[in-house]
C-alpha cells in the first residue's frame, strides 16, 4: 500500500517498527472503525502506550508529528496516486506524463484552518472497554478477525471536539444505568448501539442513538425512549444542551431514514450551519463535509476551477445538501443536483429556498439511474460543467459512461476522499481511449490539475480535487 511505504520511514524514526499496519478505514479519516467490515486495526504504537495513545495511533496515526510534517506525508501519498494514474494510463496507450512522472501538476496540500477538534460529526461505538465494561462508548482498537477489539473512550483523540466527547460520556452513563444490555453482536441480543453526534459553528448539537429492538414490544420501546429523553432533557445529560435528540430502531449495521425513520425525541428537527455566506439545514443522515472550515476552502477553489460564468450550467453529482451547487448558483445560469439520500434532497431544496436561490433543481435517486436519463436527451447548447463528489466507493460505471458520452461536458471536477481506491477506476474510465465494447464512445478526458486539501488533520487522509478537461 502506497501510504504504508510513505509512513514506514516515519514509523522507524519514532521507534514504531518498520511497517505500520494501517486499516483502510483510517485512510478516510473516519472516527468509526467497524470490525464487521474487517476495516479496523491497531495502527503502530510505541511500546508501553496507554489505551488512549493506542487509540490515537489507530484513529489519528499522524498525531505525533508537527503539522507541517503531516502535510508533507500527505503530499507524498497524493504524488504516488498521480504517478500510479500516469502509469496506468500509459499502459492503456495514453501518454499524459508530466515532470516527476505525474499525470498532471500537483499543488501543495492546502492546510486545514482548524487542526484540532475539527470534526463536526463523530460516530461512537458501544462495546467492551479495557476494563471489560460491555457498555463502554468510544472508538475501536484491534480487529474482529483477530478477535481483539477493545472499545476505548475518545478522551485523548485530537480530531474529536470536546462537545462530542461530553455527549459520548453522558450516553455511556445513561446506558450503564439502564437494565438493558448493549448490543455487541446482533444474534446475541442486547439493545444499546452506536451514538452519532453532529455539531455546528452556531453551537447546535444533534445526538442520534441507535437501538436494536430485538423482541421488545411498543410499550417497552416507548419506555426506553422516554427514559432517554428525560436523561438528556432534564437529567444528568442536560448539561450537553442538545439541540436535537434522535432515536433510530435498527436491526441492520446501517440503515437510512427510509428503512427505519429517525424519531425526534427532543428539540429541533434540524441543526444549521453557515458556509460561504449561505445558511444550510442539516438532517440526521445528510452528508456534510466533516471539517466545515476546511470545506469552505475547498469549495472556493472548486468555484475557481469550474470557470463557471453566467452562461454555464452546473451539474452537481452526489450533491448532498446542495452546498457546492448553491455556493456557485449566483455565478451560473442553472444548477442541477443529484443525490441518493432523499432527506438530503429535502434539505437542499429548503436551503435553496431559504437563501433565495431559484436557479437550482434537485433530483432524488441513484446517480446511475437519474444522470443517464437526464443526459441522454440533452439538447441545451449552454456550457455544461460537472462536479462529482462521491463516497469512497466512487461513482457507478453508468455515471462515468453518461458523463463521458455527453459532448456538452468539457470540464469535470472530481472530488475524492480516497483517490487510490475505486476512484482510480473512475479516472481510468474517464481518460481511456474510446472503447465501443464498454460503450465509452465519447472523447476522453485528460487530467489537468490536482489540488489536495487536508480536511482530516492527524490522519493519513486528505481530499483530492482533480480537474479534467477535453
Amino acid at each position: 500500500m502506497a501510504l504504508c511505504r510513505v509512513l514506514s520511514p516515519l514509523c522507524r524514526r519514532l521507534g514504531l517498527g518498520a511497517q505500520p499496519v494501517l486499516p483502510s478505514s483510517l485512510l478516510t479519516g473516519s472516527t468509526t472503525v467497524k470490525w464487521r467490515k474487517g476495516n479496523a486495526g491497531e495502527g503502530c504504537s510505541l511500546p508501553g502506550s496507554s489505551w488512549g495513545e493506542r487509540l490515537a495511533d489507530a484513529v489519528t496515526p499522524l498525531w505525533r508529528l508537527p503539522y507541517r510534517e503531516q502535510l508533507q506525508v500527505k503530499y507524498e501519498s497524493q504524488r504516488k496516486v498521480l504517478q500510479t494514474l500516469a502509469s496506468r494510463l500509459q499502459e492503456l496507450g495514453v501518454d499524459v506524463q508530466k515532470p516527476g512522472e505525474l499525470c498532471c501538476p500537483l499543488r501543495p496540500v492546502v492546510p486545514s484552518p482548524v487542526i484540532n477538534g475539527y470534526r463536526n460529526k463523530s460516530t461512537f461505538s458501544v462495546n467492551r472497554g479495557p476494563d471489560g465494561n460491555p457498555k463502554t462508548v468510544g472508538l475501536y482498537v484491534g480487529t474482529g478477525r483477530a478477535r481483539n477489539i477493545v472499545c476505548v473512550r475518545a478522551d485523548h483523540v485530537k480530531n474529536v471536539p470536546s462537545k462530542h466527547k461530553q455527549v459520548a460520556q453522558c450516553y455511556e452513563e445513561f446506558i450503564c444505568r439502564s437494565p438493558l444490555d448493549s448490543c455487541i453482536l446482533f444474534h446475541e441480543g442486547g439493545h444499546w448501539r452506536e451514538l452519532v453526534v453532529r455539531t455546528t459553528s452556531h453551537g447546535h448539537t444533534m445526538a442520534i442513538v441507535t437501538f436494536h429492538p430485538q423482541q421488545l414490544g411498543q410499550e417497552a420501546l416507548a419506555t426506553q425512549k422516554a427514559l432517554l429523553k428525560e436523561f438528556f432533557a432534564s437529567g444528568p445529560g442536560a448539561g450537553c444542551a442538545l439541540t436535537s435528540l434522535y432515536f433510530q430502531e435498527s436491526t441492520m449495521t446501517r440503515c437510512s431514514h427510509e428503512q427505519s425513520p429517525f424519531q425526534l425525541l427532543y428539540g429541533e428537527p434540524h441543526i444549521f450551519e453557515d458556509l460561504l455566506g449561505l445558511k444550510f439545514r442539516i438532517s440526521p443522515d445528510a452528508f456534510f463535509q466533516v471539517n466545515t472550515s476546511g470545506a469552505e476552502a475547498l469549495y472556493r477553489v472548486v468555484r475557481e476551477l469550474s470557470q463557471a460564468d453566467g452562461d454555464t450550467i452546473l451539474l452537481d453529482v452526489c450533491c448532498g445538501t446542495g452546498i457546492i451547487g448553491l455556493s456557485l448558483a449566483r455565478h451560473v445560469s442553472k444548477v442541477i443536483g443529484i443525490e441518493i439520500v432523499e432527506k438530503a434532497i429535502e434539505d437542499a431544496r429548503w436551503n435553496a429556498a431559504f437563501n433565495g436561490i431559484s436557479n437550482c433543481e434537485f433530483h432524488s435517486g441513484k446517480a446511475e439511474v437519474v444522470l443517464p436519463q437526464l443526459l441522454s436527451s440533452w439538447e441545451d447548447t449552454r456550457p455544461l460543467v460537472a462536479v462529482v463528489n462521491p463516497s469512497r466507493a466512487g461513482i457507478h460505471y453508468r455515471v462515468v459512461r453518461a458523463i463521458r458520452n455527453c459532448k456538452a461536458i468539457r470540464r469535470l471536477l472530481y472530488i475524492s476522499c480516497k483517490p487510490e481506491g475505486e476512484a482510480m477506476r473512475n479516472f481510468l474510465e474517464l481518460c481511456c481511449p474510446p472503447d465501443p465494447g464498454k460503450k465509452l464512445v465519447g472523447e476522453p478526458f485528460a487530467p489537468v490539475l490536482a489540488i489536495p486539501f487536508d480536511l482530516f488533520p492527524h490522519t493519513v487522509h486528505c481530499e483530492l480535487v482533480l480537474l479534467f478537461s477535453r
